[in-house]
C-alpha cells in the first residue's frame, strides 16, 4: 500500500512539474546586456524607449522584451479610473497615445525625475517620480509615481509589474519621493 501510494505521489509530481515551470520557458530569449544586468537599468531603458523626438516611433520589440510575458501593468488612465493591462494592452495604449497627431508630430518624453530601489536577491521593488512630457508643449510636465517590481532570471532583469498613480492633493507624492 505504501509503495503504490509513493508512486502515486511521484506520478502526481511529475505531471505537475511542468505546469509549475511555465514561466522560465515563456520569457523571450533576450541576452543579458550592460542594460538589463541591473534592475535600475531596465528601468531607464524602459523611459528612454518610449520616449521619442518628432519623426521618429517607439521600437516595440525592445519595450516588450524587457517584460515577463505574464507581465501586468496598472495605469491611471484618468483622474478617477485605473486600467490593468497585459503587456501587449499596455503597448497598444501606448500606440494608441503615440499616434494621436499632435504627439506623433510633435515627439513625447518621459524623464526619471527621482529613483529609488530596493534589491533583495533576484526580486526588486523600485519606486520612479517621473515627468512626461508632449515635446515642445506648453502645458508643464505631468508628473506621475510608477512602481516597479522585477525578477532576476538567466541572469538579466525583467520587468514583472508597473503600478501607475498621479498624485495629486488628495494622493499626496511618497515621502521617499519628495526632495
Amino acid at each position: 500500500m505504501t509503495c503504490s501510494r509513493s508512486i502515486l505521489t511521484l506520478g502526481a509530481l511529475l505531471v505537475a512539474l511542468p505546469l509549475a515551470m511555465p514561466l522560465r520557458a515563456q520569457a523571450p530569449a533576450v541576452p543579458a546586456d550592460t542594460v538589463t544586468a541591473t534592475a535600475e537599468g531596465t528601468v531607464r531603458e524602459l523611459y528612454r524607449i518610449v520616449s521619442f523626438r518628432p519623426g521618429e516611433t517607439t521600437d516595440w520589440s525592445k519595450v516588450r522584451a524587457l517584460f515577463l510575458p505574464e507581465a501586468m501593468v496598472v495605469l491611471r488612465t484618468s483622474r478617477t479610473a485605473t486600467t490593468v493591462f497585459n503587456v501587449d494592452g499596455f503597448i497598444n495604449d501606448f500606440i494608441r497615445f503615440d499616434t494621436i497627431p499632435a504627439v506623433a508630430r510633435s515627439g513625447f518624453t518621459e524623464t526619471i525625475v527621482r529613483l529609488r530601489p530596493m534589491v533583495l536577491g533576484n526580486i526588486a521593488h523600485i519606486l520612479v517620480l517621473y515627468e512626461a512630457q508632449v515635446t515642445g508643449s506648453q502645458r508643464p510636465p505631468q508628473q506621475g509615481v510608477d512602481s516597479f517590481h522585477l525578477v532576476r532570471r538567466d541572469e538579466r532583469w525583467w520587468i514583472a509589474s508597473i503600478m501607475n498613480e498621479i498624485p495629486t492633493p488628495e494622493r499626496p507624492m511618497p515621502a521617499e519621493l519628495r526632495p
